[in-house]
């Protein structure tokens, strides 16, 4: 067993493993149903994409994606040859006009991060402005399918721990990280659980 997510059979493999060991996560298992592949094209534009997406509504992140593939503004070359006026046009903030500039003139080698470890991969992309941890774990689990990377900062996985575990509040990143430990080898698989799990929750309840 590799240490990719390649398709589906290996998302099904990770959730039976996992709702074997947890029966609360067999419970989620239930009203998820099968979960998604998530796995998208790796490369410069999928990690800008990541940035545009920062602090905004996912409704307001696809139509500034739009807009900047509409302009061509998805390479490194046709960032560094964009004005500012012409970044900011297309919807981004002035921080995130630094961050895309600071990620055009970064060289990462896309490549060379495929075979690189997770924490490689991580400490490269953290090392260019605007990329936190969380970008760079979104980034491994899903654009280069890493089977065993989990986001315990993201607001939805700690808002699915909490209901599915019925926690009092929302659990810190270090709690969440630590509760997904016995997730291992397969924490993308319970993050796409959870991910799942917190959608099902939030239509059926209307929870914010």
């Amino acid at each position: 067993m590799s240490g990719r997510i390649t398709c589906d059979a290996d998302v099904a493999e990770g959730a039976a493993w996992l709702a074997a060991r947890d029966p609360r996560l067999a419970q989620a298992l239930d009203e998820t149903g099968p979960l998604p592949l998530r796995l998208e094209p790796d490369g410069f534009s999928a990690l800008l994409g990541k940035i545009v997406s920062q602090q905004v509504s996912v409704a307001s992140a696809r139509a500034i994606w739009g807009r900047v593939g509409q302009a061509g503004l998805t390479t490194p070359d046709a960032i560094r040859r964009a004005s500012d006026d012409e970044l900011r046009g297309v919807g981004l903030s002035r921080p995130k006009v630094r961050y895309a500039r600071a990620l055009a003139d970064a060289d990462v080698d896309f490549d060379a991060l495929r075979s690189a470890t997770d924490a490689e991969v991580i400490a490269r992309l953290t090392a260019v402005p605007g990329i936190g941890i969380w970008t760079a774990q979104v980034y491994l689990m899903f654009n280069l399918g890493r089977r065993d990377v989990f986001a315990p900062g993201d607001l939805a996985l700690q808002e699915a721990a909490r209901l599915l575990f019925d926690l009092p509040e929302r659990p810190a990143p270090k709690a969440l990280a630590a509760l997904a430990e016995d997730w291992s080898p397969w924490r993308a698989v319970a993050a796409r659980l959870l991910f799942t799990y917190y959608r099902v929750r939030k239509s059926r309840e209307g929870i914010t």
